[in-house]
């Protein structure tokens, strides 16, 4: 018999308030401490219930070399941008864009009150794939496949759960990406590749992961793991949560605002394509 190894906690971080965009209020939390958690470089929580923290949206802005994945779970986003990509997201929905080369994108929300809550994911790109042509992937909340019994519920966004299977595949950094739901007092197991990073962020109730003592968990929360095979976590109280996890891409990364590249000059040209017209090919 072959023991797996357990994943743990390794750092518990507290998001912190933020704007981006036109003043949209959000937590976050990669991009921050952790400045870059490869391959991941951001990780953004968007979420009230009060219009004016998020009516004046995120108007046109440009990225280069990187993937945006935005994930709603609340509210009306409508997505345009320089692809011709079009889309109005709703609870559920995920956006899934590669900007490559570039890409001039908005997103704005579609609702004059009540509640917005999502989140803004980004991901690097490796070099050989940062001036690729951009795509756009538009994945409706009933595409999506998921694992339900007694004690969770698996939504897959990418990876597989069981015999619940993600729309994302063929992707470099082989993502998981699941939003789970776990009722009190039971447990979530899952068997990650030694190979990648993985995180959990808790949205709301209280979580611990791994055998090993490790400080309280509870709401709006970064959980950064070990590299592991068994990650098992066990509910306190009725938790969601997300687990994200991909493959590292080991490059050195140059960052400028939307941009992030493998050097400064790359950065620097693409702020010069920016302001001369010639950023979208």
């Amino acid at each position: 018999m072959v023991l797996m190894k357990n994943v743990e906690v390794s750092n518990v971080i507290d998001p912190i308030p933020a704007t981006d965009g036109a003043g949209v209020k959000l937590k976050r939390s990669i991009g921050v401490e952790p400045n870059y958690f490869d391959p991941f470089l951001m990780l953004d929580e968007f979420g009230s219930e009060n219009k004016d923290d998020y009516i004046a949206g995120f108007p046109p802005h440009p990225h280069r070399g990187i993937e945006t994945v935005t994930y709603m779970l609340a509210g009306d986003f409508e997505h345009k941008d320089s692809t011709g990509g079009q889309g109005r997201m709703s609870a559920g929905d995920v956006q899934w864009m590669k900007t490559g080369s570039g890409i001039i994108h908005s997103e704005m929300p579609t609702m004059k009150e009540g509640k917005l809550h999502g989140f803004q994911l980004w991901i690097n790109m490796p070099a050989n794939q940062k001036m690729s042509k951009p795509e756009y992937h538009y994945i409706d909340s009933d595409k999506m496949k998921i694992h339900k019994d007694n004690d969770k519920f698996v939504k897959v966004i990418a990876g597989k759960f069981n015999e619940a299977k993600g729309p994302i595949s063929k992707h470099n950094i082989e993502p998981i990406y699941f939003d789970v739901e776990l009722e009190k007092d039971k447990d979530f197991e899952f068997n990650l590749p030694l190979t990648h990073n993985s995180f959990i962020y808790l949205i709301d109730g209280e979580i611990k992961i791994g055998s090993k003592i490790h400080d309280k968990i509870k709401d709006s929360t970064l959980i950064l793991l070990t590299k592991g095979e068994l990650l098992k976590v066990s509910s306190l109280a009725k938790a969601k949560f997300l687990l994200i996890s991909g493959k590292p891409i080991g490059e050195q990364i140059a960052r400028g605002g939307p941009f992030v590249m493998n050097t400064k000059s790359e950065v620097l040209q693409a702020i010069e394509d920016y302001h001369k017209g010639t950023f979208v090919k």
